[in-house]
């Protein structure tokens, strides 16, 4: 009994079970063939596709690096820049910009493959990390990387070609005619590339991009993206696993059978709760 003659409640401890917290997992698929080349130029990697754990502690890291054939070695190139990038993101620090840090690994790769080949050598970049399911990403040259999100594809960097570079400039000044830039002889000219002298011109996420369920991420040199055009791939990766999609899209470029195919090379990811 209490001083006023009522029973006092007592206060039963309540244990509550809390919903275990979805995580993101990635299903990783890659795919690579010579074209009709005498070799293979092309370079690509990934760190923690394959290990849940170090993914949701390290983040997902992956590249893809397009040697240019019409300089001096351009596997040695696209060999060095993938071992420069990896390195770095070994020591990313991932309480500080990710893009920008990403940026910053792109110009230490640039200066290596220009000090190797003595800037007769180059290429591109596709580098990007998914980190607490947000994406960041830096690129240079004229490689794609691809989002398909629900029925739609996105391009999510600038290409830097000069057919692009003619065509922003048109932008500028009221018109938004494509194809004289598309008509020019040396459209497809590279306009920034890693192992130039004085690289300036590099494209990244200025803000992480949060992922969701379903999301489609494709990497690709032009091997890929300037032979299947957005339609094409959006219909390649409306279903499947990684994999299925990565032999959907090396059957199409097979099935095309381009007399100058380039070297191509592409690695996807797909998001799934």
């Amino acid at each position: 009994m209490s001083l006023f003659g009522k029973k006092k409640n007592k206060i039963k401890n309540v244990s509550y079970i809390l919903p275990p917290v979805r995580r993101m997992s990635f299903e990783y698929g890659n795919l690579q063939g010579i074209g009709n080349r005498n070799r293979q130029e092309d370079s690509f990697a990934q760190v923690n596709a394959m290990d849940v754990m170090k993914i949701k502690d390290e983040g997902l890291f992956f590249t893809v690096c397009d040697g240019m054939g019409g300089m001096r070695d351009g596997k040695l190139a696209s060999e060095t820049a993938v071992d420069v990038l990896k390195k770095g993101f070994m020591s990313l620090d991932r309480s500080s910009d990710i893009s920008c840090q990403l940026e910053s690994f792109i110009v230490s790769a640039s200066a290596k493959v220009e000090d190797l080949l003595e800037g007769e050598g180059g290429s591109t970049v596709i580098v990007a990390v998914i980190y607490d399911e947000k994406l960041y990403f830096a690129s240079v040259g004229d490689s794609y990387f691809y989002l398909k999100r629900g029925n739609e594809i996105y391009l999510l960097n600038w290409r830097h070609n000069l057919e692009n570079d003619i065509y922003l400039e048109k932008i500028r000044n009221g018109d938004t005619n494509p194809f004289p830039a598309r008509e020019n002889r040396e459209a497809e000219a590279l306009t920034s590339f890693l192992g130039m002298s004085g690289l300036e011109r590099i494209d990244r996420s200025k803000m992480p991009i949060p992922l969701k369920n379903g999301d489609v991420l494709l990497s690709c040199s032009d091997g890929i993206g300037g032979v299947l055009d957005e339609n094409e791939l959006n219909e390649i990766l409306e279903e499947g696993s990684a994999a299925e999609c990565c032999m959907k899209i090396e059957q199409r470029i097979l099935e095309k059978a381009k007399p100058h195919q380039d070297n191509f090379t592409g690695i996807l990811v797909k998001c799934i709760y």
